[in-house]
């Protein structure tokens, strides 16, 4: 017997204080806080990798680093884990100045960054009214962002009534409220006169800039739209790619003395006694947790797969169903160039070639509009509109020196209707359209600059990742009956069986918010005293009420 394989045995026939399933970057943050507070956590995983979306591969030529699920991550650095697992020693981020950015045919671009006056002299270019629209909003931003949006992101939500009641002390808690109710296209077009502006908003306020499906329908609790508003929190890049950030934390696990376990095939969580206690294996073994269990996968593997609804009430049952997963899946292709994409609108505005995130393809909203019924209706968009970035022009450890890598997203329906043709076929050629339109706003997105491309799509990844059910990268809808009050919630109608997934609170996406809100949750239930310092939504709110007085 090789030594891999008995040190594998050994992992798997132990008890432990606690065991968590999954490790992407969820598992390994609550894993990391629950460690380091004493307790003696395993942490499995069902394929030999880590990180879950935190991916980044050698796709194309060697050296060249693409982050195949998660770029873009919403002010990592300044998150309350990411400081108190200290994990600034090991990882760095790259906090760019331009974070959006959008060309047009016409050769204008409209370019937001970090510095105020900056991007309102950008917006001013178009619309001197929308310039000073955006000027009055930002101020309010600022506050809301910093005293309401954030504390409630690492914080388990508050009932609605006092939630509402606590908000309603305050004016920015008020207007908080009111943003939050409104549909994200009638707030843009009711505030801003300019198409172009309109456009680059709507961008701007969709998830993670991936799409506007959802954002042209849904209001949310959660009140994401006001950091359309915001300049001082934003997206950052991890340096060296997205797997960086999943490496930092899967060192802070093993150094706070967790045991990491991968390729672990788990049949079901074992429950005894109405409660849960560890994790039996397809192999027949049985893995004993002392206090807890606690899962990241989607909510249909949790509960349907690894707990079965015959030992679920009925209420409870009632919720699993009515769960919704986006309607709509990503549609990747990831490039390798020996120049990044250069604009033509750079003779307008230079600094569009670095923005960190570009809305090509779409000119009006019809466009977007046509584009959001294709698909809607499960067809392929006639319109090619997709988010990109430059990547290694802003890290260049990214790519081999003086090379470059760029990629682009666009929204797919899972299952599109291709008319009996093959989806190989249908892939290069939707790939070969979409490279025509960014050639049409980058003239230099042509084969001489092209060494090589990687297409990465829904078909793909829910392979790979089956937690992104139907190609939904985020777990989850972002919709109003799933979100802050209404999340699925972290503890489950089991005893000693907590979720901490992208179904909880704050949602899909890489924010590190559930798995570090749960940890909260059950080093509390646990009678532990935490080493660290819990962000608390109803203390944030309260001061906030206080100090208006």
């Amino acid at each position: 017997m090789t030594k891999a394989i008995q040190k594998t045995m050994h992992a798997l026939d132990k008890t432990y204080d606690g065991i968590i399933i999954g490790a992407g970057h969820h598992g390994l943050i609550l894993g990391s806080y629950l460690a380091k507070a004493g307790l003696d956590i395993l942490l499995v995983e069902r394929r030999l990798t880590y990180g879950g979306g935190l991916c980044t591969r050698e796709m194309t030529e060697p050296g060249f680093y693409h982050n195949l699920h998660s770029i873009n991550h919403f002010h990592i650095s300044e998150t309350p884990w990411f400081k108190d697992l200290e994990l600034g020693t090991t990882v760095n981020y790259i906090t760019p100045r331009y974070e959006f950015g959008q060309a047009h045919n016409d050769g204008t671009a409209l370019v937001l960054g970090r510095d105020l006056e900056e991007s309102c002299a950008n917006i001013a270019r178009f619309s001197k009214k929308d310039a000073q629209t955006f000027r009055e909003w930002n101020l309010r931003a600022e506050r809301i962002t910093r005293d309401i949006f954030m504390p409630e992101r690492f914080s388990e939500p508050l009932p609605q009534a006092e939630r509402e009641a606590l908000l309603k002390q305050t004016a920015d808690g008020r207007e908080f409220l009111r943003v939050a109710a409104h549909q994200p296209l009638d707030l843009v077009r009711e505030l801003f006169e300019n198409e172009h502006v309109q456009l680059l908003f709507l961008f701007k306020v969709s998830l993670f800039g991936t799409w506007l499906v959802d954002t042209t329908s849904k209001t949310s609790p959660m009140g994401s739209l006001i950091r359309a508003f915001d300049l001082e929190s934003g997206y950052q890049l991890c340096e060296g790619g997205s797997f960086n950030l999943a490496r930092g934390l899967m060192e802070s696990f093993i150094a706070n003395g967790g045991h990491f376990q991968p390729q672990v095939n788990i049949d079901k969580i074992v429950i005894e006694n109405g409660k849960a206690t560890g994790i039996e294996l397809a192999d027949g073994r049985t893995v004993r947790a002392r206090q807890f269990v606690a899962s990241t996968l989607d909510v249909h593997q949790t509960f349907e797969k690894l707990v079965g609804r015959a030992q679920l009430p009925a209420p409870f049952l009632s919720k699993l169903d009515k769960f919704q997963y986006t309607a709509w899946s990503l549609f990747g292709v990831h490039w390798a160039l020996h120049e990044s994409p250069r604009f033509a609108a750079e003779t307008f505005d230079p600094n569009i070639n670095r923005a960190m995130k570009w809305s090509l393809g779409a000119e009006t909203m019809e466009d977007l509009f046509e584009a959001h019924e294709d698909t809607k209706a499960g067809r392929v968009p006639k319109l090619v509109q997709f988010g990109s970035g430059p990547l290694s022009l802003l890290d260049p450890t990214q790519a081999p020196p003086g090379k470059h890598t760029t990629y682009a997203w666009h929204v797919m329906p899972l299952n599109p209707e291709l008319n009996g043709q093959s989806y190989e076929n249908f892939k290069e050629e939707f790939s070969d359209k979409i490279e025509e339109t960014f050639a049409r706003y980058c003239p230099n997105m042509n084969d001489d600059n092209i060494i090589g491309r990687c297409i990465y799509t829904g078909r793909e990844y829910t392979e790979e990742l089956v937690n992104m059910r139907g190609g939904d990268i985020f777990m989850g809808a972002f919709n109003a009956e799933q979100v802050m009050y209404n999340h699925f919630g972290y503890r489950s109608p089991i005893p000693n069986l907590y979720t901490a997934g992208s179904a909880s609170h704050p949602g899909g996406g890489i924010s590190g918010g559930s798995g570090y809100i749960t940890a909260g949750i059950i080093a509390e239930e646990l009678g532990i005293k935490p080493w660290w310092k819990p962000w608390n939504a109803r203390q944030a709110l309260d001061t906030l009420a206080k100090n208006e007085k």
